[in-house]
């Protein structure tokens, strides 16, 4: 890009952050009405309800702000580069989505979209479309080198079904080719593509791994999710868990994510979860105690009660066979029979663990919720952990700004 060209892009931060949501609206609605197809590589629930949008708006407004060194972005490149592969994403489809967000520009801003403006817009959406293919073809490269390894969509057969609590269900996918499957990083996930007679569409999801890294099969343990059923947010979730069963073939795309593990390290490890926050990190937790980790592990998870707390004995069996492993468990409320050392009242409070129970110099993984993740990060922000330390995934598109 030409300095001029920068200057231009530049120029319309103030705008993006205005009316930024209204221009990725704008776009998605172009897009969907010229190129319906596209609609099967989309989450329509996160288009229902706007996370998709918000989450673009924020991409290009980052994007323009950094225009004049876009290296500070590699972070949340990589993360967007690890999802487009698991959803399939090609060269291709960049040239289809630059072609209606131009047009979007154009017809958002009005006379205020010059030629000039436009053409820059259009070289640096194309230098990061080139950016991006180029990081997307490594990933794939990756994926079908190694063993057990493809790209695109695969099938796999549900042979185990397993109620982990009164919401969450473990699916156990093995590959319908009898082939083996590709191992991964634990905390990695999949993306998993159903089609939904509902909206005569295919949708893809992405779930966490829970178990460590094997060659036989992949575990994905799903939430059932509440609410009105013909809302598109949650209906492949509550698809898995009220109509897909043992024997039934899901498409199934390899794992992809950068929210995994340093195996190679042998700092203690603090693992944070709230829900079914905890998938990624059974992972790593699985994948420490089976490879005989010497590494000191704290396990802290809040749960609402008993009954929605999956994976209660499988973590408590984990620790019993590690003896470096520390559980400490929040529940909304306290029975009489939980009223004993290593359970607390509450939702996840660190705070109520600085007296030695937290790790000094250890890693401390962190996965939930929006809200549950900013206010474990600012507690341990408190606590003097420093923010290298600190490793956290957002579960749907990345809204989130600590």
């Amino acid at each position: 890009m030409t300095p001029d060209q920068k200057a231009l892009v530049t120029a319309t931060v103030d705008t993006l952050k205005e009316h930024g949501v209204a221009l990725t609206t704008h776009f998605y609605r172009r897009m969907f009405e010229h190129n319906p197809e596209l609609k099967n590589v989309f989450n329509m629930g996160n288009q229902q309800n706007g996370k998709q949008q918000m989450a673009l708006a924020l991409a290009v407004l980052a994007y323009a702000e950094h225009i004049e060194d876009p290296s500070v972005l590699v972070p949340a490149v990589t993360k967007i580069g690890h999802k487009h592969v698991s959803l399939d994403i090609r060269p291709e489809h960049y040239a289809i989505v630059g072609k209606h967000l131009l047009a979007s520009i154009a017809e958002v801003l009005g006379e205020a979209a010059t030629p000039a403006l436009l053409d820059a817009w259009g070289t640096a959406y194309g230098e990061l479309a080139a950016l991006m293919s180029g990081l997307e073809s490594g990933l794939y490269q990756k994926a079908v080198s190694q063993d057990g390894g493809w790209t695109g969509w695969r099938p796999f057969t549900v042979k185990r079904k397993v109620e982990e609590s009164a919401e969450i269900t473990s699916f156990y996918l093995y590959p319908t080719d009898g082939g083996k499957v590709a191992g991964f990083q634990p905390g990695q996930y999949v993306s998993l593509r159903l089609f939904l007679p509902e909206l005569n569409l295919f949708q893809p999801r992405q779930y966490s791994l829970s178990s460590a890294p094997n060659e036989e099969y992949y575990r994905i343990s799903v939430k059932k999710e509440a609410g009105n059923p013909s809302h598109p947010s949650g209906m492949i979730s509550n698809r898995l868990h009220q109509h897909v069963q043992e024997g039934d073939i899901v498409e199934v795309a390899p794992p992809a994510g950068d929210f995994t593990l340093e195996t190679d390290k042998q700092t203690p490890v603090v693992f944070v979860s709230g829900g079914v926050g905890q998938t990624p990190l059974l992972s790593m937790l699985e994948y420490l105690v089976t490879t005989d980790s010497n590494r000191e592990i704290v396990w802290v998870h809040g749960s609402r009660n008993t009954k929605v707390h999956a994976f209660r004995e499988p973590v408590a069996q984990l620790a019993a066979r590690h003896g470096n492993v520390h559980k400490h468990i929040f529940y909304d409320s306290l029975e009489p029979d939980l009223q004993v050392e290593g359970h607390y009242e509450g939702i996840v409070d660190l705070q109520q663990l600085n007296g030695g129970t937290l790790l000094r110099e250890a890693d401390y993984y962190v996965c939930g919720p929006a809200p549950f993740i900013r206010k474990q990060v600012q507690d341990l922000d408190a606590l003097g952990v420093p923010r290298a330390a600190i490793h956290f995934e957002e579960f749907g598109p990345a809204t989130l700004s600590i």
